[in-house]
């Protein structure tokens, strides 16, 4: 049945994908390389593009005599499916948000890790598993054995503008009881509060949603609902995170218009002072840096907490970027070589540099680090309640029907106890969907 899962997926996404052409490719040289192994790279290209990881390449190539092929597109996986279910992946695997890498897992598509990790480290003394953040390496560990590697990750949070703020008196809201008061200040003074990006709603569930659900029911609530407990999604954590969202879209504190506009719509009208306030991750600056206007500053803050609720008040939820080896590459040592030495303290510091975000390696964020970033690694630093949103990874269809219900209920066609009956539902038919591997959160 697993097989059947697995490779059904993916031959149904690669008739609707296609085999497209290959973007953005660099390779290294192949003058004199006939005898050279080759070692294939594909990655990701999002906003972050892909020429770190072709520097990098070809910088372990030089010093290894080997070949090495990097390339990638913003919907590299599209081209991953038919190498995987073709036997033949690339050696070396980012592929973004499009691929579901636990069903890898379940497939034994990928090559476990951990002896890699317990070798040396790639600069100074330890092994290499040592180098990186606890909390950010586990989140790519199953059943006792590291199958992910993480390199730069996100933190949800939300953001806004300290000029504007200090201008008006403002000060960012810890507290649900200081956000209602706030946003009602900001309302009178013909700022809309918040905007949010409508078209993707995982902004929302993951920027306030789950934020608010982790504060009033603490990591049990939490965890329950990824672990699709019966009753999670209708508890009265999830109930009460709901009707927070419809209280302040009631009264009116979210920008008119914003569940229709994409993400960088609903960016630039907050970059341009039409809202006052909007949930993002950490590549919020990167995204949208080439439009901000010359006056305009951003900065982090942790999502208001909930007086009272038995959640950890310094809690955050971050997201990595899986990098994996497949486990029918035919050059593994180069392929983890080369993740090896991107992730060396002096390469993950000049990434995080030249990209302007974080990553899992200890002690990169001591690199000159935009001022954008120090809020988001100070919340990191500060945090006792590191966590993920693993679900979407695990039970894709059932996330995208939560991103629905949210829509619905900000649309008025939902109250809140229709939008848990109805994300509940949906937790039951995943749970009771018998092709599903299911998971547990650690």
């Amino acid at each position: 049945m697993k097989h059947m899962t697995w490779f059904g997926a993916l031959a149904a996404g690669l008739l609707l994908s296609g085999c497209s052409p290959k973007e953005s490719t660099t390779t290294g040289p192949s003058s004199s390389g006939a005898d050279k192994q080759m070692v294939e790279v594909a990655a990701f290209q999002g906003g972050y593009g892909i020429d770190f990881y072709g520097a990098a390449a070809q910088e372990y190539a030089t010093k290894n005599n080997v070949e090495v092929n990097v390339w990638g597109n913003p919907r590299v996986w599209e081209q991953l499916r038919p190498r995987f279910i073709g036997g033949d992946p690339p050696d070396l695997v980012f592929p973004g948000w499009g691929m579901d890498h636990w069903a890898l897992v379940a497939e034994d598509q990928l090559e476990p890790l951990d002896k890699y990790l317990d070798g040396p480290a790639p600069e100074g003394e330890g092994t290499w598993r040592d180098t990186f953040e606890p909390s950010i390496l586990a989140l790519g560990k199953q059943d006792g054995k590291q199958w992910i590697l993480p390199f730069y990750f996100n933190i949800q949070g939300w953001w806004y503008d300290p000029g504007v703020f200090a201008k008006n008196g403002w000060v960012p809201p810890k507290t649900w009881d200081e956000l209602l008061a706030l946003c009602e200040k900001i309302k009178a003074s013909g700022i809309a509060p918040m905007t949010f990006q409508g078209k993707y709603p995982y902004y929302m569930v993951e920027g306030m949603l789950l934020p608010w659900v982790m504060s009033i029911g603490g990591k049990p609530a939490a965890d329950a609902l990824q672990n699709l407990e019966p009753g999670a999604w209708k508890s009265p954590a999830i109930l009460r995170a709901a009707q927070m969202i419809d209280e302040l879209n009631k009264k009116g504190y979210f920008m008119e218009g914003s569940v229709a506009l994409s993400h960088t719509e609903s960016q630039s009208a907050f970059l341009n002072g039409k809202a006052a306030m909007i949930p993002c991750g950490t590549w919020l600056y990167s995204e949208m840096k080439s439009n901000m206007p010359a006056n305009a500053k951003i900065e982090f803050f942790v999502p208001p907490v909930i007086p009272g609720g038995q959640g950890e008040p310094t809690a955050i939820i971050i997201g990595i970027e899986p990098w994996m080896v497949p486990s029918k590459s035919t050059a593994k040592e180069h392929a983890v070589g080369i993740f090896k030495h991107m992730t060396s303290l002096s390469k993950a510091k000049q990434f995080v540099e030249e990209k302007g975000t974080l990553t899992a390696i200890k002690g990169s964020d001591e690199a000159k680090l935009p001022e954008v970033l120090i809020k988001p690694k100070e919340a990191f630093k500060a945090s006792k309640a590191v966590w993920s949103v693993e679900f979407k990874y695990w039970y894709p269809a059932m996330y995208t029907e939560i991103q629905n219900a949210l829509t619905a209920m900000l649309n008025g066609q939902l109250d809140p106890a229709g939008f848990v009956d109805r994300c509940e539902k949906e937790a039951e038919k995943a749970r009771n969907d018998a092709s599903l591997v299911k998971h547990k959160v650690p």
